[in-house]
């Protein structure tokens, strides 16, 4: 399996690295512990607390493989002032054919926030934004039916 590169900012890859190293050093202990007392409790077949254990443990480990591999191949944006065109880590004003103007910061995938401006270089809108210069329009499939964007502003 080839792993993709993940487009991420330096304080987004730190509070990745963060909740990796809380998981491993924490949360594993935490988990062995409980799973270690329900051990003590006697027959394993009908033992919810060491099932629910079990399934925790699961669920820790999978997310610090996936933590893993998102740190290991993170590509770190690097925020352009001047930029001519939109890039990962633009920060882009544009405005819909409807309504004023609204500011967007294009990230990767693992900080998209979209609630608070903050959307994904893979989403249709970042994808559409990508390589487009001030003064380009963009139109894009929403599931509201299609919308148009001017880019007034990168930044």
């Amino acid at each position: 399996m080839t792993e993709r590169q993940t487009f991420i900012t330096a304080d987004g890859l730190e509070k990745l690295r963060q909740e990796l190293k809380h998981l491993k050093t924490i949360k594993r202990r935490e988990i062995a512990q409980r799973i270690q007392e329900a051990k003590e409790l006697g027959d394993l077949s009908e033992n919810a607390e060491y099932v629910e254990a079990k399934n925790e443990q699961a669920f820790v480990e999978g997310r610090i493989a996936e933590l893993e591999a998102v740190v290991k191949n993170a590509v770190i944006i690097q925020q352009e002032r001047n930029a001519e065109q939109v890039r990962v880590g633009s920060k882009v004003k544009a405005k819909p054919e409807n309504g004023p103007a609204v500011t967007y910061a294009i990230v990767g995938s693992n900080e998209a926030d979209p609630k608070n401006g903050r959307i994904s270089n893979e989403s249709p809108l970042g994808q559409a934004f990508l390589g487009r210069r001030v003064g380009d329009s963009v139109m894009i499939e929403a599931p509201a039916g299609k919308r148009s964007f001017q880019i007034v502003g990168i930044a």
